[in-house]
């Protein structure tokens, strides 16, 4: 693919799983950072692109794709990487966690993150909220670490998948913004599996990209700090 990409991003939020993506796939692309300080994904250009107001968008030669997962089984689709092939043993449990990070470990962390976006803005229902996902986190953490241990070539492995990208994200964000210090509760090193698949993320190239460009620290999986971006604002 010889195409140059657009991705819309904020700093260390949803878009650094595509820009991972973009970076393993060797893939040319441009970026333009959607200030969540100014509530840039809600102006009328960007809901254009995006009707939920959600990041990331990526522009590419088939539209404007959002959907984070959408984004990266595109990429994938394109390219023939970062997943088994269709018709080999791993690709069915592959879509599954797929999907699973997608659709259950994000928003779980997202209602985490934002109690007043789905139960308003009293703090005594909010903290009620984060109480109950909080608990269903642990147990996510749980669920994942069974999961990529019992299907050692979906992750953590000599060539990369999706998996590889997605999952160390997801454990930077849980550990970044829901181990709060008022009630701390997770520590990677109690999931082998899923600190291995951290550990050897953090020394791959698309990595040292990202962390340069949204100012990651230099342990962003295993030990991660809050971003210091050059541009925007990761909050």
């Amino acid at each position: 693919m010889t195409e140059t990409f657009c991705l819309h991003y904020a700093p260390d939020n949803a878009s650094l799983i595509v820009r991972l993506a973009l970076e393993e796939l060797g893939l040319s692309y441009q970026t333009t950072l959607v200030d969540r300080r100014t509530n840039a994904q809600r102006a009328p250009a960007y809901l254009t692109l995006n009707p939920n107001g959600t990041i990331p968008v990526l522009e590419t030669p088939n539209g404007a794709l959002f959907e984070t997962a959408a984004i990266l089984m595109w990429l994938s689709e394109q390219t023939d990487s970062l997943a088994p092939a269709v018709n080999t043993p791993l690709r069915a449990p592959f879509l599954k966690w797929m999907f699973w990070c997608s659709n259950t470990f994000q928003i779980d962390l997202r209602h985490f993150f934002y109690p007043e976006k789905f139960i308003g803005e009293d703090p005594q229902h909010q903290t009620q909220l984060r109480s109950i996902f909080r608990q269903r986190l642990q147990n996510d953490l749980s669920i994942l670490e069974a999961g990529m241990s019992q299907a050692p070539g979906l992750a953590g492995g000599a060539a990369p998948t999706l998996l590889d990208l997605y999952i160390p994200c997801l454990l930077r964000w849980t550990k970044l913004y829901a181990d709060l210090p008022e009630h701390r509760w997770f520590d990677i090193n109690r999931f082998p599996t899923l600190l291995q698949i951290c550990e050897r993320a953090e020394t791959r190239e698309s990595t040292r990209a990202a962390q340069r460009a949204e100012g990651l620290g230099q342990t962003p999986f295993t030990n991660p700090s809050l971003a210091t971006p050059p541009e925007g604002s990761a909050t």
